[in-house]
Protein backbone atom coordinates (compact mmCIF):
# COMPACT_ATOMS: atom_id res chain seq x y z
CA UNK A 1 0.00 0.00 0.00
CA UNK A 2 2.84 2.38 0.81
CA UNK A 3 4.44 1.72 -2.57
CA UNK A 4 1.15 2.55 -4.29
CA UNK A 5 0.93 5.83 -2.34
CA UNK A 6 4.50 6.71 -3.20
CA UNK A 7 3.75 5.97 -6.85
CA UNK A 8 0.75 8.31 -6.71
CA UNK A 9 2.85 11.04 -5.08
CA UNK A 10 5.51 10.62 -7.76
CA UNK A 11 2.88 10.89 -10.48
CA UNK A 12 1.54 14.04 -8.90
CA UNK A 13 5.08 15.39 -8.64
CA UNK A 14 5.47 14.75 -12.38
CA UNK A 15 2.13 16.41 -13.17
CA UNK A 16 0.43 13.13 -14.08
CA UNK A 17 -3.01 11.94 -13.02
CA UNK A 18 -3.04 9.97 -9.79
CA UNK A 19 -6.44 8.38 -10.29
CA UNK A 20 -5.02 4.86 -10.64
CA UNK A 21 -5.99 2.61 -7.77
CA UNK A 22 -8.42 5.10 -6.26
CA UNK A 23 -11.17 2.47 -6.31
CA UNK A 24 -9.07 0.32 -3.97
CA UNK A 25 -9.80 2.61 -1.02
CA UNK A 26 -13.53 2.90 -1.67
CA UNK A 27 -16.01 0.73 0.16
CA UNK A 28 -19.51 -0.30 -0.95
CA UNK A 29 -21.01 3.15 -0.39
CA UNK A 30 -18.42 4.89 -2.55
CA UNK A 31 -16.89 6.47 0.54
CA UNK A 32 -13.28 6.27 1.61
CA UNK A 33 -12.76 4.15 4.70
CA UNK A 34 -11.33 5.67 7.86
CA UNK A 35 -8.30 3.39 7.73
CA UNK A 36 -7.56 4.35 4.11
CA UNK A 37 -7.94 8.03 4.95
CA UNK A 38 -5.65 7.66 7.96
CA UNK A 39 -3.00 5.85 5.93
CA UNK A 40 -3.14 8.56 3.28
CA UNK A 41 -2.87 11.34 5.85
CA UNK A 42 0.09 9.60 7.51
CA UNK A 43 1.78 9.20 4.13
CA UNK A 44 1.18 12.88 3.48
CA UNK A 45 2.81 13.68 6.84
CA UNK A 46 5.88 11.68 5.84
CA UNK A 47 6.01 13.46 2.49
CA UNK A 48 5.64 16.87 4.11
CA UNK A 49 8.40 16.07 6.58
CA UNK A 50 10.74 15.02 3.79
CA UNK A 51 10.00 18.14 1.77
CA UNK A 52 10.37 20.55 4.67
CA UNK A 53 6.82 21.86 4.79
CA UNK A 54 5.81 24.54 7.27
CA UNK A 55 5.27 23.37 10.86
CA UNK A 56 1.75 24.82 10.88
CA UNK A 57 0.77 22.77 7.84
CA UNK A 58 2.19 19.60 9.38
CA UNK A 59 0.33 20.33 12.62
CA UNK A 60 -2.93 20.69 10.68
CA UNK A 61 -2.47 17.26 9.08
CA UNK A 62 -1.62 15.75 12.49
CA UNK A 63 -4.90 17.17 13.81
CA UNK A 64 -6.73 15.50 10.91
CA UNK A 65 -5.08 12.18 11.86
CA UNK A 66 -6.24 12.60 15.45
CA UNK A 67 -9.79 13.38 14.27
CA UNK A 68 -9.84 10.28 12.04
CA UNK A 69 -8.59 8.07 14.91
CA UNK A 70 -11.26 9.49 17.23
CA UNK A 71 -13.96 8.75 14.67
CA UNK A 72 -12.62 5.22 14.22
CA UNK A 73 -12.67 4.67 18.00
CA UNK A 74 -16.21 6.04 18.21
CA UNK A 75 -17.43 3.66 15.51
CA UNK A 76 -15.64 0.73 17.13
CA UNK A 77 -17.34 1.47 20.45
CA UNK A 78 -20.71 1.69 18.71
CA UNK A 79 -20.12 -1.69 17.04
CA UNK A 80 -19.17 -3.25 20.38
CA UNK A 81 -22.31 -1.90 22.02
CA UNK A 82 -24.46 -3.13 19.13
CA UNK A 83 -22.80 -6.56 19.28
CA UNK A 84 -23.35 -6.72 23.04
CA UNK A 85 -27.03 -5.83 22.68
CA UNK A 86 -27.49 -8.53 20.02
CA UNK A 87 -26.40 -11.24 22.47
Amino acid sequence: MLNKKLEILQKLDNGESASTGAEDVLNEGNTISHSAALQSAETLLDYMGQRGFDYGDITAIRKICVDIRQEMNKQQKQRRIADFLKQ
